[in-house]
This record gives structure tokens, C-alpha cells and sequence, in this order.
């Protein structure tokens, strides 16, 4: 029905992948949505992560970049059947209890359970671990149709599994040999953030880790290494993450197109919650709405099924008193 995001390039990579879709440029600070309430199966986004992450500084509902009074009201304005909002793992720490138990408290008066649980992304075929905490709201009394996905069995593809045709795109002939290196998941991405300088991999501590699968994570470049790329044991020889191979760690398809320059685009890409966890996810509160339809259509049909044996019952006694 909407999708909103006050980021322009972000606004104008959704137009650009799905030009049929009803993208909103605003802050959610000043949206309304009240002209959609209860034409909503689902809502679902994810705050910003500064104000629960240590790398924010964790002040929580100190910092001004805190969007979960928003996310409440959009709720309260649109009265969803479902709801699912996705942060850092930070937001489970115990200096955030009490600010959790607001947060439910606030959707259990408006008639609705809430759950909070954590899910590392290398569990849905990611090939980086990524923790999560995700929150899944359901009415009350509903809630108990909803079932968290499981892990899966098959182990998610390595940094080289999952990379090596786009370092070799560009003709590097050690490709293959730089991806039996990079023989382990990927650390968690980042460099999202609007304060942080430009497209990188992250802090000294996630471009060490980097560095041990053979990445360079000082900068992100516009190409894949070319032919005559020497690759050697040194740091600065290491190859570069592309847009497109960050975009691939966090899971999205390769025909996915970021609107925007490197900064932009890899902005997009850092910020993002995993689309294959996102999938996962949302199957199962389409699973969880679909038993509910199912129980109301199950219980419909057993209502018609009692009025008619009634009328039949009552036809058939106003037809015996007739013959009396």
C-alpha cells in the first residue's frame, strides 16, 4: 500500500526496481498514515539502529534518531493485522529491558502480543552472520498461530563461494585461488551509517576480519580486479568489495539495481536487513494470517451449516403444526 523512506536515493532505488509500487519520500516523524487504517495486512520496517547499537553510543529513547514512538503510531493509526520491525541485537541488552517492556506495553493496549528474538542471517543462506532482533506482533488472542522460522540445515555459501564469478568478472585469473582464502562467512557488514566518512567496510576490528578473507576493506571500488590485478600477500594488494558484491553478502538478488553513486548506493546496501531473513519471516506471518483466515473461514462454514439444520428444523416444525 506505501512504502516510506526519507533517504532520496533509497526512494528512487525502489521507483527504480518496482515503478508500481507507492514510495513515499518523508520523515516518518511527520507522516501520516491514518488514511490506511484497516486496509493493512502487515507493517513492517526497521528504525534506525544508532540508538541501540554501541556504535551509537546506545542512549535509546535518548536519541533523536529513536523511531519506535513512530512506528507505534503508525501502528495505532493503521491497526494492521500483523506487525514486524527489525533492529540491531543491541536492542536485547539489559540496559533496554524496561524500554522493551514500554514498547510491548504500548501495542498491548492496542490489542496486540508482541515477541522479540534474534536471528543471525548465515541461518538463511547469508553468507555474513548479521544478528538481528526482529519483533512480531499479532492480536492477542491470535498470536499463537505465528511460529519462528528455523535455521536451515544446508550451511551458508562462504565469502569465495558466494563472490568468486564477480571478482573474476573483470578477467582476474586468481580469482579462484582468492576465493579458497576467503573460506569463511563474512564479519557484518557496515558502513551504513550517515555520519561514517564514506564507502568502506567498517572500523579497524571489521577490516582486520576483512583482511582475513583477503579483502581490502578500505574502500569499496566501482569494478570487479582486472586481468593484470597482482593480488599478492600484502594488505594494500588485497582485492575491493564492489556495490554489487556488498549487495550479494546481504543476500539481495543480483537483478536488484541501487540508485546513486558509491556512497549512496553501498549507504543502502550497509543499512539493509537481509532480504532472504526478511523472507523468512514474513512467510511464516503469512502463514500465521492465512491459519487465522482458514479457522474464520472453517468457523463461517460451520455457522451456515448450524442455521440451515435451524431452518430446517423450523421448517419442518411449522410444517407438522400445519398438519395438525
Amino acid at each position: 500500500m506505501a512504502l516510506v523512506d526519507y533517504e532520496p536515493p533509497a526512494c528512487k532505488t525502489l521507483r527504480l526496481n518496482r515503478p508500481e509500487w507507492n514510495v513515499i519520500e518523508a520523515d516518518l516523524n511527520q507522516f501520516s498514515a491514518t488514511e490506511y487504517c484497516n486496509m493493512i495486512d502487515l507493517v513492517a520496517g526497521g528504525v534506525p539502529c544508532p540508538p541501540f547499537s554501541k556504535a551509537g553510543k546506545q542512549l535509546g529513547s535518548d536519541d533523536e534518531r529513536d523511531l519506535f514512538p513512530a512506528a507505534i503510531r503508525i501502528v495505532r493509526e493503521t491497526m494492521p493485522r500483523a506487525i514486524m520491525i527489525e533492529n540491531v541485537s543491541g536492542l536485547l541488552d539489559a540496559k533496554f529491558d524496561d524500554y522493551r517492556a514500554e514498547i510491548a506495553e504500548e501495542f498491548q493496549a492496542m490489542g496486540y502480543h508482541v515477541e522479540f528474538k534474534l536471528l543471525n542471517a548465515s541461518d538463511f543462506g547469508v553468507p555474513q552472520l548479521r544478528p538481528r532482533v526482529i519483533m512480531v506482533g499479532l492480536p492477542k488472542a491470535l498470536f499463537h498461530h505465528f511460529v519462528w522460522p528455523q535455521p536451515q540445515l544446508i550451511p551458508p555459501p562462504t565469502v569465495g563461494e558466494a563472490l568468486v564469478d564477480l571478482m573474476a568478472a573483470g578477467g582476474w585469473p586468481l580469482a579462484e585461488q582468492w576465493a579458497a582464502r576467503a573460506n569463511k562467512i563474512a564479519p557484518t557488514l557496515v558502513g551504513g551509517s550517515k555520519k561514517h566518512g564514506g564507502p568502506d567496510l567498517g572500523p579497524t576490528r571489521a577490516k582486520r576480519a576483512w583482511a582475513e578473507l583477503g579483502v581490502n576493506g578500505h574502500l569499496l571500488k566501482d569494478e570487479p580486479p582486472s586481468p593484470d590485478f597482482t593480488g599478492k600477500e600484502g594488505f594494500e594488494d588485497m582485492p575491493y568489495l564492489t556495490v554489487r558484491m556488498a549487495a550479494r553478502i546481504q543476500g539481495f538478488p543480483d537483478d536488484w539495481q541501487f540508485f546513486g553513486r558509491k556512497t549512496a548506493a553501498y549507504r543502502q546496501v550497509g543499512n539493509a536487513f537481509p532480504a532472504p531473513v526478511s523472507e523468512a519471516v514474513g512467510r511464516q506471518i503469512y502463514a500465521a494470517l492465512e491459519s487465522i483466515d482458514n479457522v474464520k473461514r472453517q468457523m463461517g462454514r460451520e455457522a451456515r451449516r448450524l442455521r440451515r439444520i435451524h431452518q430446517e428444523r423450523e421448517n419442518q416444525q411449522n410444517e407438522n403444526r400445519e398438519v395438525a
